[in-house]
């Protein structure tokens, strides 16, 4: 029997969808954790990017940190995260070390196209908004935000996508999501449950990218899209 054989029984085969470790359920463990971990990434990392892109006070060095801290590679990181949750015994089965690995790879994205968005905006559109008597933060809100807002959300979309990849190596620490059908997969040395699940995981981020592309353009202001 052929890959694509062992692919299509695999998909036939009814638990494949139904039952507790059924295709909606490892989806639903996927996406749960590559959004939570996307949101909390935004929600610690935005509002510093926004301050140091504003102010321009050591952004250069912030993003160089940044930088360097995306050199970490993921696994590395949930093998550590791993490791010190087993000890406080919520490690196995549980996905906050996923969560914490997810949350590492997806700040960075959000971070430095946040602050190169704020300071991409020309410095004379910002000269002449404080001349008409703008605060500083209504600048910031009315004038650099949206002007960056391209950039954002391509950071947003990159960390999303990121994160949805790598979420997958949630099931080398007995979690879910779609990575369970690659590790089972091994386990028991089915080609189409392997081939199944890196589809999946490979649809997902494509659905993801499109959708993001298609957010990105919505939130534009529509004179930087004619721009463009």
């Amino acid at each position: 029997m052929n890959v694509l054989e062992q692919l299509i029984d695999f998909i036939m085969d009814p638990s494949t969808w139904t039952g507790p470790a059924s295709f909606w359920t490892r989806l639903f463990e996927h996406l749960w954790v590559s959004v939570a971990a996307t949101l909390i990434g935004i929600v610690l990392v935005f509002p510093l990017a926004l301050y140091l892109g504003h102010t321009k006070r050591g952004s250069q060095a912030a993003t160089a940190v940044v930088n360097v801290g995306r050199a970490v590679p993921s696994f590395g990181i949930l093998a550590v995260a791993f490791l010190i949750l087993v000890e406080f015994g919520a490690g196995v089965g549980t996905p906050w070390a996923v969560l914490v690995a997810l949350i590492a790879l997806a700040a960075p994205p959000v971070f430095t196209n946040t602050i190169a968005g704020i300071q991409s905006v020309d410095p004379a559109t910002v000269e002449a908004a404080r001349g008409m008597g703008l605060t500083g933060s209504q600048v910031l809100a009315r004038i650099e935000l949206p002007m960056a807002m391209p950039l954002v959300m391509e950071g947003i979309r990159i960390a999303f996508v990121q994160v949805i990849a790598t979420a997958t190596l949630g099931a080398l620490v007995a979690w879910g999501g779609l990575g369970r059908y690659i590790i089972d997969g091994f386990a028991v040395r089915d080609n189409g449950q392997i081939l199944f699940g890196a589809l999946a995981v490979g649809l997902l981020a494509i659905a993801a990218e499109v959708g993001f592309s298609l957010i990105q353009r919505a939130v534009t202001p529509r004179g930087l899209r004619v721009a463009r």
